[in-house]
């Protein structure tokens, strides 16, 4: 796992090497100062040497100013790598997301996979800036600390170091409640995000039925359950918190003790307990940096393993090898001795026998959940039959690349849906590298020039997702745009009835009236 996570750095290599150098020279830097005062107090001041104190106050002075710079560094170049590899990150799921089967998204909630892009990602990326980073800082000063406390006085050094065992148990302990808590928040997050989408999406069905105190329930249910996991979070980091505070504070106090009766004793001078003093109030941070790495990495671990959980998944459908791009198709359509179900164990179609010739129209009839929508769903192959074939002109649909195979499909789904942008942008989706005349003539055969025409901005009109602009029972028009501008290069259409079609079987010869007259195709119609 942590293999896997740390070859995101390679293509940043320089930046890395940049930030750690200086995170780890500014550690050095702030381990250097207690000696500085060790040496002010017990030197410089009884010498009385004020040209010399100037000069060396002088020298710390520009001492700060190199740190200031390094921390510069390493705030903004460090967090530009965290950034880097979360964006990585994100194109590669996003990516991967797009070749899954339609299977996969029948199983997640949209919810889910928008909290893994988002949420999720945020908190690898802060992971990926600070997580080796702190870490190695964290130790590098622990280990300098003590050599520097040894120096002064290596029993009280001995004494000090005593309570790091006790810290790294702590550190563990609560690290891996947090690990925990922390995935169970994260699946809340994505729960929550499922509940908000579902009823924004279908907020016209919740209000057509007068189902908002309804919906209230249900949010509530998940924001209750999102605040419990939240607190209980917060809870198991305040334990953390708080413990590690004041066994610092009793080390403190051990110190002072300790360190005055050995100054009592002679065995140490006023400026080595000064700056013995300092190097504790040294030896805290690293112990700080440690309270925020098991805040911040079980997040980033948890949030990684949910993104690899992803990327882990195979597309049920994918191109064979050896398949073909096909660049034109009759529409010569035939499913032979075709099943399929949804799950392994329970087949919905058995030894399915279909013949369509080019240039007839097909309409499915039959009540819901007959079948209709899964039979033209095969057949753009957004599931892989189980048993059978469906060929096209003879050449079995799975011997061709996805990709050419759909681009000669023209599809409108009974679920509706505009992308958010222009008209001009929604038509040509069917054809993204369509001419200006050839989204206009598509425009032409769906009927809708005019109604086009009549809006104040034409085709740069906004009409929003799902069509929130457009006038109610243009949606599908619109939709009908995308599929007109690849029309040349279809050879089928496939299309759902408007709810005013009657449910029967159309003739065989006959042509659905959204469909241009001058161009033969196939047309699978469902009813």
């Amino acid at each position: 796992m942590l293999r896997r996570f740390f070859s995101y750095y390679r293509p940043y290599k320089g930046l890395f090497i940049l930030d750690f150098t200086c995170a780890v020279i500014a550690g050095l830097l702030e381990l250097g100062f207690p000696l500085a005062v060790n040496q002010f107090v017990d030197k410089l001041l009884p010498g009385k040497d004020w040209p010399l104190i100037l000069w060396a106050c002088a020298g710390l002075l520009a001492v700060y100013v190199l740190n200031m710079v390094l921390q510069y560094i390493v705030t903004y170049w460090g967090h530009m790598l965290g950034i880097n590899i979360e964006t990585d990150m994100r194109k590669k799921l996003f990516e991967h997301i797009q070749k899954l089967s339609f299977r996969f998204f029948d199983n997640h909630k949209t919810g889910h996979l928008i909290a893994r892009i988002t949420n999720d990602l945020n908190e690898i990326g802060e992971v990926a800036h600070h997580g080796p980073e702190d870490i190695f800082i964290a130790v590098m000063t622990l280990v300098g600390s003590f050599i520097l406390m040894s120096y002064i006085n290596l029993k009280l050094a001995i004494l000090t170091f005593l309570i790091i065992p006790v810290m790294a148990w702590l550190a563990y302990y609560f690290s891996r409640k947090m690990t925990v808590t922390y995935r169970r928040l994260f699946g809340d997050v994505a729960n929550f995000n499922t509940r908000v989408e579902d009823n924004v999406g279908g907020i016209r069905v919740v209000q057509a039925f007068a189902n908002e105190e309804y919906e209230k329930q249900l949010f509530a249910v998940n924001n209750r359950q999102f605040r419990a996991t939240k607190l209980l979070a917060y809870k198991i980091m305040a334990k953390s918190m708080s413990i590690t505070y004041m066994m610092m504070r009793f080390v403190s106090m051990f110190i002072m003790i300790c360190g005055t009766w050995f100054v009592i004793h002679n065995e140490l001078t006023y400026g080595e307990f000064v700056g013995f003093l300092l190097l504790t109030n040294v030896f805290f941070r690293p112990i700080e940096k440690i309270n925020a790495v098991i805040e911040s990495y079980p997040k980033g671990i948890a949030g990684f393993k949910r993104y690899v959980e992803i990327l882990d998944t195979e597309p049920d459908v994918a191109d064979m090898p050896g398949a073909v791009d096909i660049r034109h198709l009759e529409g010569n359509i035939r499913f032979h001795q075709v099943s399929f179900g949804y799950e392994e164990h329970k087949t919905i179609l058995n030894g399915i026998n279909l013949t369509i010739h080019a240039g007839e129209t097909i309409a499915f009839v039959g009540p819901s959940g007959a079948g209709k929508t899964t039979i033209c769903s095969l057949l753009p192959r957004f599931y892989e039959v189980s048993g059978g074939s469906i060929t096209i002109d003879g050449i079995d649909i799975r011997h061709m690349t996805l990709a050419s195979l759909r681009k000669q499909i023209g599809i409108v789904q009974q679920d509706v849906f505009l992308f958010s942008g222009t008209i001009r942008e929604n038509i040509a989706y069917g054809k993204l590298d369509a001419a200006p005349e050839e989204i206009w003539e598509a425009a032409r055969r769906a009927r809708l020039e005019d109604v086009i025409h009549k809006l104040s901005d034409g085709m740069d009109t906004v009409i929003g997702e799902r069509g929130v602009s457009c006038r109610e029972g243009k949606s599908n028009d619109w939709l009908s745009h995308a599929c007109f501008s690849k029309i040349r290069r279809s050879s089928f259409w496939m299309k759902p009835p408007r709810r005013s079609t009657p449910r029967r079987k159309r003739p065989s010869n006959s042509r659905s009236r959204s469909c241009p007259s001058d161009v033969p195709l196939s047309s699978l119609r469902i009813v």
